[in-house]
């Protein structure tokens, strides 16, 4: 399989939120194939935007491999980060408003989530090819501030280190009259969320031609 740009996801372990999720979205992300969604009227269309990412939460984004590495050099340094990673616990994670959209975010302290993130980016930096001037374009476009103006020139994207907040996200921008509605939606079909949240393994991910992206292979935090 040849893919255009890869990232490093959280993607829940196969179980119930995993489940969920495939379910939601209409996108297995773990096996890289649509799933059968929930009858839910309108479902298709609010989660359009998040659908070809999956259910998950990322924690390096979507790059282009830097030449002259190879595939192979990304695996064995995912791998060799993940070994020395510890791995990050929270209370748990709970369903709620992130800027228009509903999404599964932590409950309790970050610090350590945000630690596995950092390191993602840091550690794994060599093999991101510069960002186009069109990408960099659409990003500051958003309007950003001088911090975040400066981790988009040194990483390539805006909301990382200080700036990240892992996020699962579960819809796109719902006009205000509709969050309440789809909120409700949600927490009719979420199964138990865990309580505390443990983050022990990351996953290296592909973005496919079609612009959907599929789970590559899984590695444990272990430092």
């Amino acid at each position: 399989m040849s893919y255009t740009r890869f990232a490093i996801y959280y993607v829940p372990p196969e179980g119930d939120l995993a489940r969920f999720g495939a379910a939601w979205l209409g996108w297995d992300v773990a096996l890289g194939q649509p799933a059968d969604q929930f009858d839910i009227a309108q479902l298709d269309d609010v989660t359009m935007t998040p659908r070809k990412y999956g259910f998950h939460a990322t924690l390096k984004p979507p790059f282009v491999l830097n030449a002259p590495h190879s595939f192979a050099d990304l695996e064995r340094a995912v791998a060799l980060m993940a070994a020395g990673c510890a791995p990050a616990v929270c209370d748990g994670l709970a369903l709620g408003n992130l800027g228009g959209f509903l999404a599964l975010r932590p409950v309790g302290g970050t610090a350590e989530i945000a630690r596995v993130a950092a390191q993602c980016v840091t550690d794994l930096d060599p093999f991101r090819a510069p960002a186009p001037e069109a990408e960099l374009a659409r990003r500051r476009a958003a309007g950003l501030s001088a911090r975040q103006e400066a981790l988009l020139t040194r990483w390539g994207y805006p909301y990382v280190m200080e700036e990240f907040g892992f996020h699962m996200t579960l819809t796109g921008r719902l006009p205000d009259d509709a969050r309440a509605h789809w909120q409700a939606m949600t927490e009719a079909h979420l199964p138990p969320l865990p309580a505390p949240f443990r983050l022990d393994q990351i996953a290296l991910v592909g973005e496919c031609v079609d612009g959907r992206f599929e789970v590559i292979q899984r590695y444990t935090l272990s430092g």
